[in-house]
């Protein structure tokens, strides 16, 4: 195995690399702590105003051997090092360049992620963070799910709230592979890897529709590490486990479910991605634990939710899953495409295009309504030139302020869809809000493109 794929290995790397980007706080740290503190010295948008990449912190724990890890995906630039087939930029070119290079997990022996096996589960050992005295109660937040049945495999990130020592309750959203697959099962094992390897946790935030058949999310996150996953087989059920996770969960999904509460009392759930609290929900499945595998003195590996971490991982998936959503003409007008943080890396996309005729310039509504149509989370598209930097706030705000003339050069597309996690899209907002999805033209007119230059370009 190559060290570099796991979480351990990522670590190891920011340490040699940027050693002051990496952190390890002292003291005893309480569950409830950890997260406002993180999120009040080091977060960045849109959990706080602040626009910085993340720092890696190491918190110990009071009454755990477990240090918790936050902040390791704060950086779009540190994840690009761990991840060589990753591309520097989202095009049809690139993902079809990925994809001739997937590799097919591989079979590991004696995995360091059952380096100690427990069969006697209580769960309230796991260092689970209560994220503000809100949230409904401890919460595993980047613990990846994966399940296999027949020919369908699925494998994401869910929030899981800690109901007692052997149980879980799930909340999965509508028309994703886990649901679908649950809802068609009468019993179906699972596993859930904390502190997964990066090239997985990229991998598991692909949108599944957009893959080829026969491609799985595990294929992929090999293309990502230029080298196979590593798994294995479950100790306890006839699930894979990720090898070269830290903690391991093994259990299964039945009919049972639960209220999303601890107290009887349905309320906030924790901190969704765009930087508001969520809503707790009636009836989630609920998750029986039947062991918990780990490394050797483990590390559990969380988000706060609302951050530049989550963002990342969103977003640098996200544009590979746009790029890979079409391979003809107008898809080739696409010079790159970057989902920031101020949308929590789902809502706001910025796309650079590059036109070769008059013609391009009607284009782009359609590009923007296919992107809706098969990326439901997507908010709101800016189209830039290629000499935009689409990484920049202040360049894409640039070419909006100068490129782009609101009246006639956006549009708002219909939609079914209401974001509820969007307070915009809700009851009580102007207009009782809305669920149509805009797109805005900040791109220079192919006739104009002689005349209308950067000064120093």
């Amino acid at each position: 195995m190559r060290p570099g794929l796991s979480v351990r290995g990522a670590v190891a790397a920011v340490r040699r690399r940027t050693p002051d980007a990496c952190l390890a706080e002292t003291g005893a740290w309480s569950t409830h702590d950890i997260a406002a503190d993180f999120a009040a010295r080091f977060a960045g948008v849109p959990a706080t105003s602040a626009q910085r990449p993340e720092p890696v912190v190491r918190y110990p724990v009071d009454g755990s051997r477990m240090p918790v890890l936050l902040g390791l995906y704060g950086s779009e630039e540190r994840v690009h090092g761990w991840l060589p087939g990753l591309p520097d930029s989202s095009t049809v070119d690139s993902v079809a360049k990925l994809l001739s290079n997937v590799v097919s997990p591989e079979r590991v022996a004696n995995p360091p992620c059952q380096q100690v096996v427990r069969r006697r589960v209580d769960l309230r050992t796991l260092p689970a963070l209560q994220t503000t005295a809100r949230d409904a109660g401890p919460y595993l937040t980047l613990g990846m799910v994966h399940a296999r049945e027949a020919d369908r495999t699925a494998l994401s990130v869910h929030r899981m709230l800690v109901l007692d020592e052997t149980h879980i309750a799930l909340w999965m959203v509508p028309g994703r592979a886990l649901r679908a697959m649950h809802e068609s099962a009468g019993r179906l094992p699972v596993s859930v890897s904390i502190g997964a390897p990066p090239a997985a946790v990229l991998a598991s935030a692909l949108s599944t529709a957009v893959l080829p058949a026969g491609v799985g999310k595990l294929d992929v996150a090999g293309a990502l590490a230029g080298g196979p996953v590593g798994i294995a087989a479950g100790v306890s059920q006839p699930v894979d486990v990720l090898a070269e996770s830290e903690i391991v969960l093994e259990g299964y999904l039945d009919g049972t479910v639960a209220d999303e509460t601890l107290n009887g009392s349905l309320g906030v759930s924790l901190p969704e991605f765009l930087g508001y609290d969520g809503s707790a929900l009636p009836d989630l499945p609920v998750l029986t634990v039947t062991a918990v595998t780990t490394r050797r003195n483990p590390m559990y590996q969380a988000v706060i939710g609302p951050g530049r971490e989550q963002s990342v991982i969103l977003g640098l998936a996200g544009a590979l899953s746009v790029a890979l959503t079409g391979d003809d003409e107008d898809w080739r007008m696409i010079a790159d495409l970057h989902f920031a943080a101020a949308g929590g890396g789902m809502l706001l996309l910025n796309v650079a295009v590059r036109k070769d005729s008059a013609r391009a310039d009607g284009r782009l509504r359609h590009i923007a309504r296919r992107i809706f149509e098969r990326h439901t989370f997507v908010k709101l598209i800016v189209f830039t030139d290629p000499d935009v930097d689409i990484r920049s706030a202040e360049d894409v705000w640039w070419a909006v302020t100068t490129r782009a003339n609101l009246g006639v050069d956006c549009g708002t597309l219909p939609s079914p869809r209401r974001l509820t996690m969007d307070p915009s899209q809700g009851p009580g907002w102007r207009g009782d809000g809305g669920t149509g999805r805009t797109f805005v033209d900040a791109t220079v007119p192919y006739r104009l493109r002689d005349r209308t230059m950067r000064s120093f370009r």
